[in-house]
């Protein structure tokens, strides 16, 4: 309590000597020394609160001053009562220095421990975020290696025959396959989870049984048990991560299914209208086929009509001329009788057809 002694001091020849006026270094010097020594007693009387705290539960703390009244009663307060009761004030009894001393150790201890537990939580951190790096670069060597098999047997073959059947099926195959390995790999890791949950409870049970037995472990076997704890806590907690990640890639697996099973279902229905139209022209060409030998049939009648006139043409023997001359006029007289043989029937029928009238 030197520093607040001096303070004190300080104030009080500061209070004394307002009739006798001080030079301004001087003035500068005592505020520099009162704001070292006021920041001092505050880092002080903080670590002493903070000891106080911890000694006393909360509920029976009496308030404190400071946060009854307000901080200009308080300095006004804290002002009259030094200069009442400056006379006595040698008579208070503050804490020695060994008492300090201790204090000040208990509460290095304490950091000291606070800084521990730090550490070891991030170290804790640290190896979940390594595990979780981990996990993540194997999930993409995995995922990787799936493209690249994929790309391999599937996407070749179905450049190679692309449209068919086959090459539909082989890929639903694949997809059907993809997901009945992650369906095994999800039931192993589920399975794996139960049996550590129940050697998890086991173990529990054993030291609830320990602890009613009255066996009292010492801290390196409690602190094994720590570390073990926490490791099948991390266990768990990568096999739930990990399970996660296969419902994801389960879910994305569903969706690449349903996007698949659409282009199968475009592709049947795109199937189905070519082999309509593959019998639409299987019809069309029978018809030309009957067409074609219709066709052919006709080409021999016609070839044997030609040989046959072409051989009554190779046996066709010209009449003489003044036998043509005779026929032609014999002929142009035989239509001149026809001709005058209608004209007559013209009349007949006119003359007819006045008669009927009257």
């Amino acid at each position: 309590m030197t520093d607040e002694e001096d303070s004190e001091t300080a104030v009080v020849e500061l209070q004394g000597g307002e009739e006798n006026e001080l030079p301004t270094i001087q003035l500068c010097e005592l505020v520099e020394e009162l704001s070292y020594g006021n920041s001092a007693l505050k880092t002080e009387t903080e670590m002493f609160e903070k000891y106080y705290n911890k000694l006393e539960p909360r509920d029976q703390r009496h308030p404190r001053l400071s946060e009854i009244i307000s901080g200009a009663e308080f300095a006004q307060f804290r002002g009259k009562h030094r200069s009442k009761s400056r006379i006595g004030m040698d008579h208070v009894i503050g804490l020695s220095c060994d008492q300090k001393c201790e204090l000040v150790q208990k509460e290095l201890e304490d950091m000291k421990d606070e800084i521990r537990h730090m550490r070891a939580n991030a170290e804790r951190d640290l190896q979940h975020h390594e595990a979780i790096i981990e996990e993540a670069e194997i999930r993409w060597t995995e995922v990787q290696r799936a493209v690249h098999e994929f790309k391999k047997d599937i996407l070749k073959t179905i450049s190679k025959k692309k449209g068919s059947i086959l090459a539909t099926q082989k890929v639903m195959k694949y997809i059907e396959d993809m997901n009945r390995r992650r369906d095994n790999m999800k039931d192993k890791l589920r399975l794996k989870n139960v049996s550590l949950k129940v050697q998890r409870k086991k173990m529990l049970l054993q030291l609830r049984q320990k602890e009613e037995v009255g066996e009292a472990l010492h801290d390196v076997d409690f602190q094994q048990l720590k570390i073990e704890n926490a490791q099948f806590l991390e266990t768990i907690e990568a096999k739930n991560q990990e399970l996660i990640q296969l419902k994801l890639a389960s879910g994305n697996t569903l969706q690449v299914l349903n996007a698949y099973k659409s282009k199968l279902y475009q592709a049947m229905e795109m199937s189905v209208n070519l082999d309509k139209e593959i019998l639409l022209r299987n019809e069309l060409l029978e018809k030309i086929e009957r067409e074609t030998l219709q066709v052919e049939e006709d080409r021999a009648k016609a070839e044997a009509l030609n040989k046959k006139l072409r051989k009554q043409l190779a046996e066709f023997r010209s009449p003489q001329v003044m036998l043509y001359v005779r026929e032609n006029i014999l002929n142009g007289d035989l239509e001149k009788t026809i001709k005058m043989w209608e004209r007559k029937v013209e009349i007949a029928e006119t003359m007819q057809q006045r008669a009927k009238n009257y």
